[in-house]
């Protein structure tokens, strides 16, 4: 049996990440570059498709993208025009079929699409379309929408792509493919993030600005909820095609999954994780030596803890970025096996000291668990968490992997204080929802439903609020 129980952690999943580049005779191989900048954003399969004279030609595997690409694979991309998928799944289970972009040969031609979010009526819509005679070829929710637009009363892509995205609820950050135009769209809440910029004369879209970075792009500006670019005939215009509603980004994109050197309204994420940090330590001080991060996501905002409280910061756990799955756990003579093939403490930084271990979240408090024993073996005398964002209460339905109510220990627990019992620090802080939103852009408005419940209208599962029917 696979040990796979330090992936099962405290962590939620990543969701997935698209990359698009348009108008440039290398787009297969600058689409490889920036599906290398999104990996943390999906580690289970990667693909890329490219458009060449009217056709489109696709590679995809299981694996990373440095396993899943060579050289001679990338020169068979040809063409100016490629989008690229990461994945991990959320809808679907893990299987070779499942890996993006998705490609499928209709009526009206080919088309493939990739897609980063969760749609959250999909069961509904593929048992309807399966009763129409729809054979499907996977197990992923993205499926549903080329079947959708395949099926639909109308032979012009426009009206049926536009028709189709109606029926959709939940979320989607879209990136479709064929033989006359690359189409971005992101759902009118705009729940996942996509940006654009410029290559020179070329665009590039992508889930993250990191991914811009990596090739030498100009990055422009994020997606409105609910906006469409389409590029043809080497022309990108940009239309808002939906009603308006109200906006509700996902929060944790801020939080936790996105990288700290992506831009977002103007600045590096960085800068709102070590605000987040700052503010943590405003409303949950600690009497301690030393401030450390649960690595990597939380280092910002405990740098921010640090600086705030005046506390020094250090690098109290080293994180290892070469943990796969392992086939084996030994018997208990090794402690808490799980956590330390990840993390290994800094004795000479631990020893002794008062520690104020910052982390982002915690989600069922296993790893949290093993974290504090860690530290504590390594000789710390006393072991004060504080989480940069509120307590986890409620599953994700947009793109999130998290496990159902009943497994979140913020949910199940009764208070605070029975967490903080249950991973056994001395003290236990979390960030507020004011202060949390208190330290991100406030120029638009964010789903927030991991929280407090408060879902979306419409959005979350059309029959009951619980994440197995969505698996």
């Amino acid at each position: 049996m696979i040990h796979d129980e330090w992936t099962a952690s405290d962590k939620p999943r990543e969701s997935c990440g698209v990359v698009a580049v348009c108008g440039h005779p290398e787009a297969a191989k600058l689409t490889y570059l920036g599906l290398y900048a999104l990996q943390h954003r999906g580690q289970e399969s990667a693909g890329i498709a490219s458009l060449d004279g009217g056709r489109i030609h696709v590679h995809k595997d299981a694996g990373l993208v440095a396993d899943v690409f060579t050289e001679s694979i990338l020169k068979r991309l040809s063409g100016n025009v490629a989008i690229g998928h990461v994945r991990y799944s959320t809808t679907g289970s893990s299987i070779q079929a499942n890996a993006q972009p998705l490609v499928a040969t209709y009526h009206d031609g080919s088309l493939a699409v990739a897609h980063n979010g969760n749609i959250t009526n999909a069961a509904l819509i593929r048992e309807e379309l399966e009763q129409r005679g729809a054979i499907f070829q996977s197990t992923t929710d993205t499926e549903v929408l080329i079947h959708l637009i395949a099926q639909a009363a109308t032979r012009d892509f426009d009206e049926a792509l536009f028709m189709s995205l109606l029926r959709l609820r939940g979320a989607y950050s879209l990136l479709l493919l064929r033989h006359d135009r690359l189409i971005a769209v992101k759902d009118p809440r705009g729940f996942r993030p996509l940006c654009f910029g410029k290559l020179g004369d070329a665009y590039v879209i992508a889930s993250e600005s990191c991914a811009l970075d990596i090739m030498n792009a100009e990055y422009l500006r994020e997606l409105a909820p609910g906006e469409m670019l389409v590029w043809r005939d080497g022309e990108l215009r940009a239309t808002r095609p939906f009603p308006p509603t109200d906006p509700a980004f996902c929060i944790f994109e801020y939080i936790y999954f996105s990288r700290p050197d992506s831009m977002a309204q103007s600045h590096a994420i960085y800068e709102y994780r070590t605000r987040m940090g700052e503010q943590l330590a405003t409303e949950h001080p600690a009497d301690a030596d030393v401030v450390i991060a649960v690595p990597d996501s939380s280092v910002p905002a405990a740098i921010g803890y640090a600086a705030r409280s005046g506390i020094p910061y250090a690098m109290g756990l080293i994180r290892s970025h070469y943990v796969g799955r392992t086939f084996i756990e030994p018997d208990q003579a090794i402690r808490d096996f799980g956590a330390r093939i990840k993390y290994n403490p800094v004795r000479s930084v631990l020893a002794g000291k008062r520690v104020v271990v910052v982390d982002d979240s915690i989600v069922r408090g296993t790893t949290s668990r093993k974290i504090v024993n860690m530290i504590r073996a390594a000789g710390a005398s006393e072991i004060h968490m504080r989480i940069s964002a509120p307590p986890w209460v409620n599953p994700c339905y947009f793109g999130i992997d998290t496990p159902r109510r009943e497994k979140l220990i913020a949910s199940t627990a009764g208070s605070v204080e029975e967490i903080r019992r249950h991973i056994g620090c001395d003290s236990l802080g979390f960030l507020s929802l004011e202060g949390l939103l208190r330290a991100v852009p406030r120029s638009q408005e964010y789903c927030t439903a991991c929280f407090t419940g408060n879902y979306p209208p419409g959005q979350a599962p059309a029959t009951e609020f619980d994440k197995h029917i969505l698996e």
